[in-house]
């Protein structure tokens, strides 16, 4: 009897699962309602949240509205809605999110409405909102954002989207506080701004670095005292770097100084002792060649070479730093460099600087004795005049000259005491700007495309890389470079790129790369 119970039971359950098959779905179990993280709130299309410390996982996949109100997260990084492609309402509002990661939002194709009110964002980045390709309406609210480079795209993207954005106001910097973002200039961001970056490392010593072009390729001469020669480097064009190309003997090399005259190369080469030399290159053996003495009565200890040409004639002076030495003139003839003119006998000079002011050639010699001389040229005598001098700026190391639109300036470089900058004013140069140099060798404007620059060696400390202020109509502080004892800084424009050569006397030779960042990117 009991058998047949069981079995009678058993057909029942077979009968009722077999007419559940047929029935309407109520016969069914019912589904499992959509997941919902702890601190959260769920409907079958919305999800609220409160006191949440990160944006919640594992929310419902066809949510359509997420409302992330007075939760305590600070940070939403990249693909923080994953999986949520139906979303169209997203309000995160009065919370402390002080940073939103580039991607945040990626993912995010069906929304349309996004609030980011009331929180503590300083900036947005760039392509933050570029995956919300239909939003139309963008609340930021309540935000202190900074109105500076970082946020110009925004302004960018204000002009030209149909999105409706409620007034949204700069809490910083001072000119700009309390306006409104959309009116912000796009001209009054100066977003565009340089750098000077290590593009190679020569592993050596060295004095001076002279850039020069002959039969079309580009080429750096180099003093090396400590391996006792004028290194000459080849640009290579492939790589983009300099290589060696050949070497002059010089026993105690302070400038090797390169001239192309009459299609022929011809490098003087300067040093403290053995006497100082030319050389010309020799095309038939591949080689450089001694063709000349350098006269060692007047060039004693030689300090630095100038070369320039004036009415289509080849000069070069030498500037001779000892006691019983003379700073000299020297004139091609079509044979070779000679003597033409002794300019400054028994100065100690340091430095020699050619320039045209008005169009009259000058030579300025600064000197370790006394202020630094002018000299203007002579066409009927065929010679530098004394014209003047540099008033009440004792021992200067290095003179260099700088030309701003119509007006000139020289840089006097010391090594004790501080460095000047000096405006031409017609008559004589007065004092522009005065800049603190302790241990300072070597004072260098240069320009690079239409950025003017000063580079402040020291032998103690950085060098100090200066840009001219046009407005200020002086030099303001613009980078540090790790440069050891610099002794010069020589630019060079290249037809992709512009690079900065720095010798120096302690470690090794470096070559900057200049390159330009735009701040808004």
């Amino acid at each position: 009897m009991a058998e047949l119970q069981r079995l009678g039971q058993l057909l029942l359950l077979f009968l009722l699962g077999l007419a559940c098959l047929w029935l309407p779905a109520t016969c069914r179990k019912a589904p499992r309602p959509p997941p919902c993280p702890p601190s959260c709130s769920c409907t079958r299309d919305t999800a609220f949240c409160v006191d949440s410390k990160a944006i919640p996982k594992s929310l419902p996949r066809d949510v359509i509205s997420l409302l992330l109100n007075s939760n305590t997260f600070s940070l939403i990084g990249d693909n923080a809605f994953t999986g949520l492609s139906h979303l169209q309402y997203l309000f995160i509002e009065n919370n402390n999110i002080q940073a939103l990661s580039k991607n945040a939002f990626r993912g995010l194709k069906s929304l349309t409405h996004l609030s980011l009110a009331y929180n503590n964002l300083q900036t947005l980045p760039r392509g933050l909102l570029k995956p919300l390709d239909i939003l139309s309406d963008l609340d930021l609210r309540g935000n202190s954002l900074t109105c500076d480079c970082n946020i110009k795209w925004l302004v960018e993207w204000m002009e030209s989207t149909n999105t409706s954005i409620p007034a949204v106001f700069c809490g910083s910097p001072a000119q700009y506080q309390g306006q409104k973002i959309r009116d912000l200039p796009l001209k009054d961001f100066d977003c565009v701004t340089t750098d000077f970056v290590v593009h190679q490392v020569l592993p050596f010593q060295s004095v001076s670095a002279e850039p020069f072009l002959y039969s079309s390729d580009l080429y750096v001469a180099l003093a090396q005292p400590s391996s006792s020669s004028c290194s000459i480097l080849k640009w290579d064009y492939v790589e983009r770097k300099l290589r060696d190309f050949d070497r002059i003997p010089a026993h105690s090399a302070v400038y090797c100084k390169p001239i192309v005259a009459e299609s022929q190369l011809y490098v003087v080469v300067a040093q403290l002792f053995g006497g100082s030399y030319i050389y010309r290159w020799d095309t038939n053996i591949d080689k450089f060649i001694k063709i000349q003495d350098i006269d060692s009565q007047k060039i004693r200890k030689p300090n630095d070479i100038e070369a320039f040409q004036i009415e289509g004639e080849w000069f070069f002076v030498i500037a001779d730093s000892s006691k019983a030495g003379s700073t000299s003139l020297y004139r091609w003839n079509q044979n070779g460099f000679y003597s033409h003119q002794d300019l400054h006998s028994w100065h100690r000079d340091t430095d020699v600087e050619y320039l045209e002011i008005d169009g009259k050639p000058r030579l300025i010699i600064s000197s370790s004795s006394q202020a630094p001389i002018i000299y203007q040229w002579n066409r009927s005598q065929k010679q530098f005049l004394h014209l003047g001098d540099v008033a009440d700026v004792m021992d200067v190391q290095m003179v260099k000259h700088f030309r701003v639109k119509r007006d000139n300036f020289l840089c006097l470089s010391r090594y004790i005491g501080d460095s000047k900058v000096v405006k031409w004013e017609g008559l004589r140069f007065t004092e522009l700007q005065t800049l603190p140099s302790r241990g300072s060798m070597v004072m260098e404007p240069f320009r690079v495309s239409q950025h003017q620059y000063m580079a402040l060696g020291s032998d103690f400390s950085f060098t100090h890389i200066y840009l001219w202020d046009e407005e200020k109509q002086r030099f303001a502080k613009f980078q540090e470079l790790s440069v050891q004892a610099p002794r010069a800084f020589r630019p060079i424009p290249l037809e992709d790129m512009d690079i900065l050569l720095a010798p120096s006397f302690k470690g090794n030779t470096l070559v900057y790369k200049h390159i330009v960042v735009d701040l808004s990117l």
